[in-house]
């Protein structure tokens, strides 16, 4: 016997919506469930960005080698890491980079009803707000993950959300010369580009969000090895609010 017409239809409509909401929670330039910011104004912009810090096991370091190659980023800090490490939260923003909201505690925020990402995204604020004296401009959902109340609460709370054209897998026990190999895209589209076009948003981690002095040394091996050569290609380091300034004509 055939299927009624009417359970067929039903089917395919239930398909259809649930690969519909799947593309908008995970695919990283999804506009489904609100804006985002996915990729930098300018083909000679890369905007770097590191999250689930602050990490006392790596965070120094990595500012210490941002510093030699002039580079700007945008660090998404973990509220909860945040409060226990202040001083390392100022000395970030000291050394010229932005800060920018990662949430409390990390959740999937897919899974989360309308209160708890509001409180989540709001706790993240105050921590930031308590040790920079101003509030986070910017934020980042954890692993991505969206659903149709996050980047509204966002925007509530006075945030822009930020996504990724790359996020190579840094947080994956693999070996350093793996993870450069996975970084390559972002000098194969600069060479492409010839600084034409969008540019690229770069989704590291410095911290892990299950703990904190999380080893992310593959990290830096990787960004000690690329830095130079990207800016050889003539790629300038930003940070997000730089990232999504149209270049002057």
């Amino acid at each position: 016997m055939s299927a009624a017409p009417w359970l067929v239809g039903g089917s395919a409509a239930l398909g259809a919506a649930v690969a519909a909401t799947v593309y908008g929670a995970v695919f990283p330039r999804s506009q489904l469930f609100g804006g985002t910011v996915c990729g930098t104004a300018s083909g000679t912009k890369l905007a770097l960005t590191f999250d689930d810090g602050p990490n006392p096991a790596i965070t120094p370091r990595l500012l210490d080698l941002l510093d030699v190659h002039r580079a700007r980023a945008t660090f998404f800090l973990i509220g909860r890491f945040a409060r226990e490490c202040p001083d390392l939260v100022r000395e970030v923003a000291a050394r010229g980079h932005l800060i920018a909201n990662h949430t409390y505690t990390h959740p999937n925020l897919f899974r989360c009803a309308p209160a708890r990402i509001r409180t989540e995204l709001q706790r993240c604020q105050e921590a930031i707000g308590t040790i920079t004296g101003a509030p986070a401009t910017w934020f980042r959902p954890p692993y991505g993950f969206r659903n149709p109340w996050v980047v509204s609460t966002a925007r509530a709370l006075g945030m822009q959300t930020v996504m990724w054209t790359l996020i190579p897998g840094d947080w994956r026990a693999q070996s350093a010369g793996w993870l450069i190999q996975r970084m390559q895209p972002i000098a194969a589209n600069a060479s492409q580009r010839d600084g034409s076009g969008r540019g690229d948003v770069l989704c590291l981690h410095d911290g892990g969000h299950r703990a904190l002095n999380a080893d992310r040394t593959r990290t830096m091996a990787a960004l000690e090895y690329w830095l130079p050569r990207w800016r050889d290609l003539g790629l300038q380091f930003v940070t997000i609010t730089e990232a999504v300034r149209t270049p002057a004509l």
